[in-house]
């Protein structure tokens, strides 16, 4: 009899210990530097904006947050370091838009987007714009499409990889009834310069990116793909107020972590970074980066990664669309 009470009460013992061991945890959480992996090389905007709020949000946790860029392979194998890391809040990372439409584009992964990966939040969205050559006689959406439409074939739109400036695009043509000939690039910024030559004649572009040449008078910028008006390009309509309602399209970036991290260490770094987003001066830096900062909860960015992952996945079969 003795040896069953005392059976029973070790099993309640680790059941309190494993019920208490999550709360312990995060209020020991962190206790050492957290790893903020950017799958792109330093310099580009996924990266600048992890820097820039880096300060803030190390501030905020009571901890150092060290940036380690892991470039390669459309961001997948960053993606693959962290799916595989120890799922104790010490590495994080910094996922541009990339990672929802990765898992289309890649055969072979070595790690499940849903299964091995927990949402913590969405950082930001930078909305993109559509710019046409300057001396293109169009000065809105509406017109251009009507001016691609009585020119069967003679048009064409800069592709800067297979990402979400395509996507947008195809989304539009969709939407105006027009056919754009795809002509490739391997940047934004090669694909910019040849919008502003004429050689192609439409791109989907991150606002941060076209705001000086649209400034300058080198290109036209006809909508932006926001909810509101950029306050780079104040001028410029939404694609709503030019006719196209419900088409919003953006590069975002987000945070997530190996699945199996504790639920409370997920909510702290959400409240944390949000907090990091909420201050004056990386509300300032996100500004002059034409970035929205979002600093969403994990349950909403994790419906934001579901809706993504599925409409890319409809037009990449679509458009037949691989990388190997």
């Amino acid at each position: 009899m003795k040896s069953v009470f005392a059976r029973c009460s070790l099993v309640l013992l680790a059941l309190c210990a494993f019920l208490g061991a999550t709360p312990l945890l995060a209020q020991g959480y962190p206790s050492k530097p957290i790893r903020l992996i950017v799958p792109f090389s330093a310099g580009g905007l996924i990266d600048t904006m992890a820097r820039a709020i880096q300060p803030k949000a190390a501030e905020a946790l009571g901890q150092q947050i060290v940036i380690e860029n892991r470039g390669g392979a459309g961001g997948t194998l960053a993606e693959a370091q962290v799916a595989k890391s120890q799922p104790d809040g010490y590495t994080v990372l910094f996922a541009g838009d990339a990672v929802a439409f990765n898992p289309h584009l890649y055969s072979g992964l070595p790690y499940d987007l849903f299964r091995d990966l927990t949402p913590v939040s969405q950082i930001a969205i930078v909305p993109l714009a559509l710019v046409v050559p300057a001396n293109l006689p169009v000065g809105s959406a509406q017109e251009f499409a009507a001016y691609v439409r009585a020119r069967p074939g003679q048009l064409s739109y800069a592709s800067p990889g297979s990402g979400v400036s395509m996507f947008a695009t195809e989304i539009f043509k969709d939407a105006a009834r027009i056919d754009l000939t795809s002509v490739p690039y391997k940047g934004g910024g090669p694909a910019l310069i040849d919008v502003v030559g004429g050689q192609v004649h439409a791109l989907f572009t991150s606002v941060f990116l076209v705001a000086p040449q649209v400034k300058s008078g080198k290109v036209k910028a006809l909508a932006v793909a926001s909810e509101r008006r950029s306050p780079l390009l104040p001028e410029t309509p939404t694609f709503a107020e030019a006719g196209y309602p419900d088409f919003v399209a953006g590069s975002w970036s987000g945070l997530l972590v190996p699945a199996g991290t504790p639920q409370p260490v997920v909510q702290r770094l959400h409240a944390e970074f949000a907090r990091a987003l909420r201050s004056t001066e990386v509300e300032a830096r996100f500004r002059e980066l034409g970035t929205e900062a979002i600093g969403s909860s994990p349950e909403q960015f994790s419906a934001l990664l579901k809706r993504e992952h599925e409409t890319y996945g409809r037009l990449i079969r679509k458009l037949k669309i691989t990388v190997n």
